[in-house]
């Protein structure tokens, strides 16, 4: 009997070893560049990679805590900079397949793994002899000389044990322990459920009478999407290149009132994937975290390191541009309504279903200009050659595309991309279409940050930037609205962040900055599409090959603030639920679709519809990092306004404005306070003038 156990162990360990050998995230990449080897990486591997990672990493920090020499930045600020690489690798690629690609196996895995990986987070915060490490650093910080870059990892590192419960007594350590636990798998949980409630909602169309209205690119996706589920006729759903032409075009108003309501209902069904519970978990934890530490809400926690600092000043700014906007946007409406009016011959209310599609008609007869006038000339692969070649512009940097590199899925495309003097920069993958299994709308990430190792070599960087934009059909290639290609410069502005980074420590490499700074490299990028200089290069026929008319430029320019007062007042309603979810100072167990409404009141302009309610698929700040943050996206946008004017005021191709937007901006990532960077490129403190002037608000 004792031969046959020991036979046993000895088979169960050479079994263990032979599935360790097969993982890849087991050794080395051999890979071009070190990227992750997808086309070996499984769905079996990712398991026993995190908990070897988790492993390694506890063991690690352990080390770090014991270690019998006294404590010093090198052997306990970096230590725990430099730790945990297999858990940091296995948990880039995880998610970033998670979110563009997943499925069953893979949520049920998340649903696994996110415990552990909360449990490891608190098991280092949480660690009173870390703890008293890296306190006793930070108590002489002033004595240690260090760089500014130092400097800050220290601090950022000290206010993140502080803010993750490291300073509370040990009951409520305990509390803390398993309330972060506990939103990790709410958060978690509401990003799922959106994501199949969203999936399992279908418009087939079988009669073509109802597609009235509908363009042809509109009409040739969604047949191409029925043929792919095997389906008769023309098929819509939720995912944005499908449900913002329908709402635009499409001249049945029951039909679009469908697909509003749908939209507008998505984890709000009563059922399985309902996310109004989960709302008010997610919000009550957060309070009583915040509480835990201190602060009197969750915004006051989540803002003391930010450039607004308090919600006091995150509702100066709401409040100022809602002043600014509001009025502009209601006479926005009347004219859409008056239009809409004169267009029925018959009494009309323009409801939140009728707002795009009449507000094109109208965009259209003013400025002559519509998404399928232009779309010819926006080819995704020419677009892409031309973003690219703005970067070239500005920054002298290359891409070359390297089809030898894996990728996750057959529709992303790898790119090594260099600097002007032939230095390899940075690994960037692009994915652009839509699939079942990926969230909506569009983002970058990391796959890997930029660093320098131990020895100071400069580990370069690996972005993806995942879009759901229009698909190629069989008769046409991927046709771009202008909105698309806003969106592509924009996340491609958050790719430059990362790609450009030139620091020392990951935590503070590229994106890794304030939340309320992390917009403004990207929403800069989308003030060169109303410029007429980019246009002209970007903007080629398909077919023949001919550049964008001039007048179209013109057109597009000239329409380029149409309804800017109604699209400021709609991103300020977000920021108001946000602030008004995360200001909270009593547990909430009302109704949801109550204090939603109460929230953002001030800023509604189209008559609202009851049973609509978007926070149970608010995935920024539900599941997406953005609580108390949504006014990042505004305050950015003043930023950028502001920082473009010293490019309108010089040339937006000039190489010196570029340069050092670069080195102060881009490269710099969170090494140093983004107010000190930000006046160091500007020269000034920004204001909302330039944004005010740039929407034509004030002249």
């Amino acid at each position: 009997m004792r031969k046959l156990l020991y036979n046993v162990v000895i088979l169960l360990s050479a079994i263990q070893m032979t599935h360790a050998a097969n993982n890849p995230f087991f050794g080395k990449f051999k890979t071009p560049f070190e990227t992750p080897p997808f086309d070996k990486i499984k769905i079996e591997h990712y398991e026993p990679a995190f908990d070897e990672g988790i492993k390694q990493m506890e063991k690690e920090v352990q080390e770090i805590a014991n270690n019998p020499q006294p404590a010093t930045f090198e052997n306990t600020v970096v230590a725990l900079e430099r730790s945990g690489k297999l858990l940091e690798t296995v948990s880039s690629v995880f998610f970033n397949v998670l979110g563009a690609e997943a499925n069953d196996e893979m949520m049920e895995i998340s649903q696994r793994v996110s415990p552990k990986l909360s449990q490891t987070s608190n098991n280092i915060f949480l660690n009173e002899k870390l703890l008293a490490r890296v306190k006793s650093i930070y108590d002489k910080k002033e004595q240690l000389n260090l760089s500014t870059e130092d400097a800050k990892l220290l601090e950022d590192l000290y206010e993140s044990f502080k803010a993750n419960g490291a300073t509370l007594n040990k009951d409520d350590k305990e509390k803390y322990r398993k309330l972060s636990m506990d939103l990790s798998m709410l958060t978690l949980q509401f990003d799922q459920n959106a994501l199949k409630d969203k999936n399992r909602f279908e418009l087939l169309i079988t009669d073509e009478n109802e597609l009235s209205g509908l363009p042809e690119s509109a009409r040739d996706a969604a047949a191409m999407l029925a043929k792919s589920k095997d389906k008769n006729g023309w098929l819509f759903n939720l995912s944005a290149p499908s449900y913002i032409p329908f709402m635009r075009y499409s001249d049945k108003r029951d039909l679009r009132e469908k697909m509003y309501r749908e939209y507008m209902s998505v984890g709000n069904k009563g059922d399985e994937f309902d996310n109004k519970d989960i709302i008010k978990k997610i919000v009550n934890i957060r309070l009583e975290i915040a509480q835990l530490m201190g602060f009197k809400n969750y915004a006051e926690y989540a803002l003391e390191h930010t450039m607004a600092k308090n919600s006091a000043n995150v509702y100066k700014l709401l409040n100022q541009l809602l002043e600014a906007y509001k009025p502009i946007a209601i006479n926005e409406y009347n004219a859409v309504e008056g239009f809409a009016l004169g267009t029925e011959k018959e009494n009309i209310t323009v409801m939140p279903w009728d707002w795009s599609y009449y507000s094109e008609k109208l965009r259209d007869i003013r400025f002559k200009v519509n998404d399928e006038m232009t779309r010819p000339y926006f080819e995704l692969s020419n677009v892409k050659k031309g973003v690219f070649g703005l970067a070239t512009q500005l920054y002298g940097i290359t891409f070359k595309e390297n089809k030898k590199i894996p990728v996750y899925h057959p529709e992303v495309d790898a790119y090594e991309v260099y600097d002007a003097d032939g230095k390899f920069l940075a690994i960037l993958y692009t994915d652009f279409f839509p699939r079942d299994g990926k969230q909506s709308g569009a983002w970058m990430n990391n796959i890997k940050a930029q660093y320098k190792d131990k020895d100071g070599k400069d580990s370069r960087p690996q972005i993806v930037i995942v879009m759901n934009f229009t698909r190629p059909t069989d008769t046409k290639p991927s046709l771009l609205s202008f909105d698309e290609v806003n969106t592509l410069l924009h996340e491609f502005g958050h790719s430059l962040h990362g790609m450009l980074a030139q620091g020392t420590y990951s935590s503070l490499s590229g994106t890794s900055v304030y939340r309320d700074f992390v917009e403004l490299p990207s929403q800069i990028m989308e003030n060169w599409l109303t410029e007429k200089e980019f246009l002209d290069q970007i903007a080629v026929h398909y077919q023949t090959g001919e550049k964008i008319p001039q007048e179209m430029i013109q057109s597009l320019v000239n329409a380029s603030n149409f309804n800017a007062g109604y699209l400021c007042c709609r991103q300020l309603s977000f920021g108001l639920l946000d602030m008004a979810w995360h200001t909270l100072e009593q547990p909430f167990d009302g109704d949801v679709a109550t204090f939603e409404k109460k929230a953002w009141a001030p800023t509604v302009i189209v008559p609202e519809v009851p049973e609509a309610l978007m926070g149970t698929s608010f995935g920024h700040i539900f599941s997406g990092g953005y609580a108390a943050g949504y006014y990042g996206y505004k305050w950015a946008e003043v930023l950028d306004a502001d920082a473009f004017s010293v490019f309108k005021s010089k040339g937006i191709f000039n190489k010196e404005v570029a340069k050092s937007f670069r080195d102060n901006i881009l490269s710099k990532g969170g090494t140093e306070d983004p107010a000190v960077l930000y006046k160091r490129f500007r020269g000034q403190e920004p204001t909302i003038d330039a944004l005010l002037i740039r929407n034509g608000i004030k002249k």
